[in-house]
């Protein structure tokens, strides 16, 4: 595909076509030839006056020669004519829908160049399935998703327009998915699936069919801080992509599979665009709502991003209002995972995380005394886990809990010193994860030397 030469749709609609050669071998009637040759090369007001004039018509003629003609350049350039027209006026989509054309499939031609080899074809043919999917009208689609293609009427020729729908719908997703997976185009496939998707995520059949596909896996690495416009645009149209998915709730599920929280944190800590940080605070704001977020979202800083995010001049209400309503749920967050009877049940549980009270110094000054209940239960708990645990990170997180303890706690090194902690964590000093090596030489430090050189040595 790569070695191939590229073609413009520039090239391609300057190309004559033998029209006359078509109707001979009658694969158009001579009223389309009358349509053409009035149409063909045309300037673009003509070319508007007769499309407002008799629209259907074209469009007609238009699809049956992509469904009857199969001659390469032929179909190259009814791609160009079709994509001219609603390039310029994309409104043009609906005359597809008109009701004159009920009885014909408007979507198969366009759907079956989706596999042909060239990328011109591809790409094209895309564009203008996005455009026409999109224009379908509203109560068909109200219609469509309220009772499904299999049961819309008991009469066959009835069921057809939302059969071909259905099976349209679920070409283009299937394409879409290939192109972010293994792209067509080296540069474009991505950016043209990625555009097609945050037009046709407002259906909610395509959502289910993307999921469905797995295709949230191949979306999600493309919310990644950019700098360049083309990537800018990418980025905006990925993260579009994101937050109309977060509106149906197994694209949430799956999202919790992957570090989506992470990659939109990045992209609202360091985006200047406006339209970028406001899809990317709106669909954290939904993902808030709608998954169990907001514990990662604190740990991340978020609410200190937030702080930050404030001290700009934003115009954009929608954005405006997605920081109020994460700065109120993340506050509510915090309290409650910052409680102490929250801390117990996770050290209870032997499986311990970098969750936001690990590293909260207010947690760890407001909590202090209650590691005296029960004759230190809980402190005693954390010095087992170094001995008992086969986990990496249980025993980083044990090593800088017990670190804080010291820290904090007034008589905190003669305490952990009197239960026989400090050659626990010695012998996790040699581990072989850096990170457990790591949190068990800072414990150490604290454990053998006072406040004040512990703090001169880090």
């Amino acid at each position: 595909m790569a070695s191939e030469p590229e073609v413009s749709k520039e090239t391609v609609l300057k190309r004559d076509i033998p029209w006359e050669t078509y109707m001979t071998a009658k694969l158009i009637t001579s009223t389309g030839l009358q349509l053409l040759r009035r149409y063909d090369h045309r300037p673009d007001n003509v070319q508007a006056a007769l499309l407002d004039e008799n629209g259907v018509a074209y469009v007609r003629v238009f699809v049956g020669i992509l469904r009857d003609i199969t001659k390469e350049e032929t179909v190259e350039y009814m791609l160009a004519v079709i994509d001219d027209m609603l390039s310029a006026n994309p409104k043009r989509a609906r005359l597809f829908h008109d009701k004159a054309l009920s009885g014909d499939d408007v979507y198969g031609p366009f759907l079956r160049l989706l596999s042909k080899r060239k990328w011109f074809i591809q790409e094209t043919s895309c564009k203008i399935l996005t455009l026409i999917i999109s224009a379908r009208p509203s109560e068909e689609i109200s219609m469509y998703e309220e009772n499904g293609s299999s049961s819309s009427s008991s009469n066959g020729a009835q069921k057809q327009p939302s059969d071909d729908f259905d099976k349209t719908l679920a070409g283009v997703v299937e394409w879409l998915c290939v192109q972010l997976k293994s792209p067509s185009h080296p540069t474009r496939a991505i950016p043209t699936a990625v555009s097609a998707l945050a037009i046709l995520f407002r259906e909610a059949k395509v959502r289910a069919l993307f999921v469905e596909a797995g295709g949230v896996k191949s979306l999600v690495p493309l919310i990644s801080p950019a700098s360049t416009q083309q990537y800018i645009q990418l980025l905006y149209e990925a993260t579009l992509s994101v937050w109309l998915l977060t509106f149906y709730e197994r694209a949430t599920e799956a999202m919790a599979e992957t570090k989506i929280i992470h990659q939109l944190v990045e992209v609202v800590k360091v985006s200047t665009k406006e339209k970028v940080v406001r899809v990317a605070l709106l669909s954290l704001r939904n993902l808030v709502k709608k998954g169990n977020f907001a514990a990662e979202l604190v740990g991340l800083g978020m609410p200190k991003i937030i702080q930050n995010l404030r001290l700009q001049a934003w115009s954009d209400e929608d954005l405006n209002a997605a920081l109020d309503e994460l700065e109120s749920t993340l506050k509510d967050s915090a309290k409650e995972l910052n409680s102490f009877d929250r801390y117990k049940q996770e050290v209870f549980s032997g499986n311990l995380d970098w969750t936001p009270m690990h590293k909260d110094q207010s947690f760890w000054r407001e909590n202090i005394k209650r590691f005296e209940d029960d004759d230190y239960q809980v402190l005693r708990i954390l010095i087992t886990i170094l001995e008992t645990s086969r986990d990496g990170k249980t025993l980083a997180v044990a090593c800088s809990d017990i670190s804080q303890f010291i820290q904090n706690h007034p008589t905190g090194r003669g305490i952990v010193s009197d239960l026989k902690a400090k050659d626990r964590v010695m012998r996790l000093m040699a581990h072989e994860k850096p990170d457990v090596a790591r949190e068990a030489l800072l414990c150490v430090q604290k454990i053998l030397l006072s406040p004040k050189y512990v703090s001169y040595m880090q």
